[in-house]
């Protein structure tokens, strides 16, 4: 795990369309994904262009960590800007009035709405929006180390964490990085998410 670790480094703008690519195959399944695109056949080039835009304006604020391979990404938005890692910007806009999506914008409207009222007003916290593996790099501790270097500042600064799991079975392992669940939150004719927050470690921990 150490030499994986050892690996992990900030994103920058020349991997921006491998880890697009990445983060399309790693959430194809996911309901959130799903929900987002709907029923339609173009779901791969719907998320590869949200997924581009997120990360694009992650990669200002150093936001996105990687490892060698690129095969694994954790995009954070840091303290002071946390609600707006939610608040579309003027590209990811542009995805959601994609054609194939406007008759979805008002849900998805809804939904972001609903999302940014459950997100934590205090205590300035960093946001983990997107955590993404690869399906053929799954199993191999590249998600746990793409997490850490982020994990290990909130600790050292006594900051917390936040995110919503999109998938029950991935409770288990945000728990394990310390992530607790704070209840459930329910996108309009849409899937449940549970947003979970994660108290700083100390020293002694």
């Amino acid at each position: 795990m150490r030499s994986t670790a050892d690996a992990i480094r900030h994103a920058e703008p020349a991997d921006v369309p491998m880890l697009t690519r990445m983060l399309v195959r790693a959430y194809m399944d996911d309901p959130v994904a799903v929900w987002i695109c709907g029923s339609n056949p173009r779901r791969a080039k719907l998320l590869e262009a949200l997924y581009a835009a997120r990360l694009r304006a992650m990669l200002v604020d150093g936001g996105v960590w990687t490892n060698r391979e690129r095969s694994s990404a954790a995009v954070w938005t840091p303290p002071g800007c946390e609600r707006a890692g939610i608040r579309p910007n003027a590209a990811l806009i542009g995805c959601l009035l994609n054609p194939r999506l406007l008759a979805r914008a008002p849900l998805l409207a809804a939904g972001l709405n609903r999302m940014r009222r459950r997100h934590p007003r205090t205590p300035p916290h960093w946001y983990l929006s997107l955590l993404g593996t690869d399906p053929d790099a799954q199993g191999h501790g590249f998600g746990s180390a793409v997490l850490q270097p982020v994990l290990e500042r909130c600790d050292a600064d006594g900051v917390g964490a936040y995110l919503e799991s999109s998938k029950p079975r991935n409770l288990d392992f945000y728990a394990r990085h310390g992530f607790g669940v704070l209840g459930e939150l329910q996108l309009p004719r849409g899937p449940t998410m549970w947003p979970m927050w994660r108290e700083p470690r100390g020293a002694g921990a």
